[in-house]
């Protein structure tokens, strides 16, 4: 009896035991449930806010690209409004040369005054200073009664085009993330192309209005873009990296808290702005000389920085970019297109082709490297223009000349575009110190503005002296002394922040034209780190 009681109990104590045992495995499952839901919320949480960062840092490169718009549609427009502004005020080929040209060589004087300017009031206010200014030069221009006139609203347009041209990539790489900053910092030279075959189509629509009108009505058209810009102020901040210089850390957390995708980033990045702005954490500025000062009397990773960024600049131009665009009807008159119609056609097919192809660079600079798509522009570059200038040189005129002559060009601009074109202010953003960014990007924007204006001021005459296909034979030589720079001097930056490829720049063992891989740079931050006591 006792035996079935202890038997019956430990039956019981055993039903009991099972009863916990389900009772916890339910328990289990509830907080099993609770926490799968909660990390789904929390996933869906990370991907909306990774979807709505990434819209609002394209929307902000996207409105601070306007004004590289301008640029665009100025040497487009320009390239047709040439030909009836030569028949309606009657001026001389010189004059031409100096009308086409001037615009590069004032904007010069705009991108010296950038950077300074863009340090005292912030790059925002220089981008909407630049369209303001532009706006003044094209209404000039537009009802310009005479020649003096004209170069009266071309030199104001220029001052504008020199602000926004300098601001824009500057700003972008500064609030992009590092993951899309190619990628962002190409927009300008998205937004040039745009408004070169806004130009473009512009000429060709208005060519049937009768002359006194229609290249007014062209230049005239060049207002639009800048009426933009006073809308994306509204909507773009501040650069993260000017407000840390202007010890405003905590509205620059704010911004980076809206165009970094991970929270957890946004105090490790303003620690390493901070730090690279040489502002310790009282917020005070450590003792360094005057910019220019350093800009003149520069440190050797600072002078490699100068020779890399100014020689790119230099090198975009002096291959005859600008001559291909604002001339490329002068090209094709010269290949055997009489009509002005067909003449403006072409120029559409050219401008057509240049947008394709920069938006193919916009997809593939963050993915390849800026490298290999230089490499890949220089030597297409070289080889379109050296057969541009043997078909020139030797098939006369005709239609298999005109042929070579439109292929050829285009290959120019379409390998241009690849390349050169957007990789060169990519490179130039990004490579320079945060203290001395935008003066130094400045710097390098002088000596594009300045070859670009010798090129446009010097065409004609060249080409009257030793041809067409001369000209284009000494671009050639150019743009085969380009690939040899971009071996020896231009690294790869791909992948790393702005704050480690500073380092990577004063690392003299490693640089022998060769670069360092994304390891080695994080090696150098966290060694500088160590260095600078433990942390940023």
């Amino acid at each position: 009896m006792g035996l079935v009681g202890a038997h019956e109990n430990g039956k019981g104590e055993m039903d009991l035991s099972l009863g916990k045992k389900n009772k916890y495995k339910r328990m289990d499952s509830e907080l099993s449930d609770d926490f799968d839901d909660d990390a789904i919320h929390h996933h869906h949480q990370q991907l909306e806010r990774k979807k709505s960062t990434r819209k609002y840092v394209l929307a902000c490169a996207i409105f601070a690209s306007l004004n590289n718009v301008l640029l665009g549609y100025d040497v487009g427009v320009m390239s047709g409004a040439i030909i009836f502004i030569q028949e309606d005020l009657k001026i001389t080929e010189v004059q031409e040369e100096i009308l086409v040209g001037i615009l590069s060589v004032i904007s010069l004087l705009g991108s010296l005054a950038g950077g300074r300017t863009s340090d005292i009031i912030g790059r925002k206010w220089t981008m909407a200073f630049a369209a303001v200014v532009f706006q003044i030069g094209a209404a000039i221009m537009a009802l310009a009664p005479s020649f003096q006139v004209l170069m009266i609203g071309r030199v104001l347009a220029g001052v504008g085009i020199g602000f926004g041209v300098m601001i824009a990539p500057v700003y972008i790489a500064e609030i992009s993330p590092t993951v899309d900053r190619g990628y962002l910092t190409s927009f300008p030279e998205i937004s040039i192309n745009l408004g070169i075959l806004l130009g473009y189509v512009s000429n060709y629509a208005f060519a049937g209005l009768s002359v006194h009108i229609n290249w007014r009505v062209m230049l005239a058209v060049g207002i639009l873009p800048s009426v933009f810009i006073g809308f994306a102020l509204f909507i773009i901040p501040e650069s993260p990296r000017w407000l840390v210089m202007q010890n405003r850390v905590d509205e620059a957390r704010l911004v980076l808290f809206k165009t970094i995708e991970n929270e957890k980033e946004v105090d490790e990045r303003l620690s390493e702005i901070v730090a690279a702005a040489g502002i310790s954490n009282e917020g005070e500025k450590n003792e360094e000389k005057a910019v220019w000062r350093e800009l003149l009397s520069p440190s050797p990773s600072l002078r490699r920085m100068l020779i890399t960024g100014f020689g790119i600049q230099c090198f975009q131009q002096i291959t005859g970019i600008d001559a291909t665009v604002y001339y490329s009807p002068t090209i094709f008159k010269d290949a055997g297109i009489e009509n002005k119609s067909k003449l403006l056609a072409a120029t559409v097919a050219v401008g057509v082709t240049k947008t394709a192809f920069i938006l193919i660079a916009t997809f593939l600079v963050d993915r390849v490297g800026r490298k290999p798509l230089l490499y890949v522009s220089t030597i297409g570059m070289t080889l379109c223009l050296f057969t541009l200038s043997l078909s020139l040189a030797i098939l006369g005129k005709g239609q298999l000349v005109i042929a070579m002559a439109l292929l050829c060009v285009c290959g120019n601009v379409a390998f241009f575009s690849v390349g050169m074109g957007p990789v060169c202010w990519i490179l130039t953003s990004e490579i320079f110190p945060l203290r001395l960014r935008a003066q130094a990007s400045a710097f390098g924007a002088v000596g594009n503005r300045l070859c670009s204006g010798f090129v446009a001021m010097s065409f004609l005459s060249l080409a009257r002296t030793i041809t067409v296909a001369g000209t284009f034979f000494l671009f050639s030589l150019m743009s085969a002394l380009s690939v040899l720079f971009v071996y020896k001097l231009v690294p790869e930056t791909k992948g790393k922040s702005l704050e480690q490829i500073e380092l990577l720049f004063q690392n003299h063992n490693e640089w022998q034209g060769s670069e360092l891989e994304l390891e080695d740079s994080e090696h150098l931050v966290h060694k500088a780190r160590t260095l600078g006591g433990g942390g940023l």
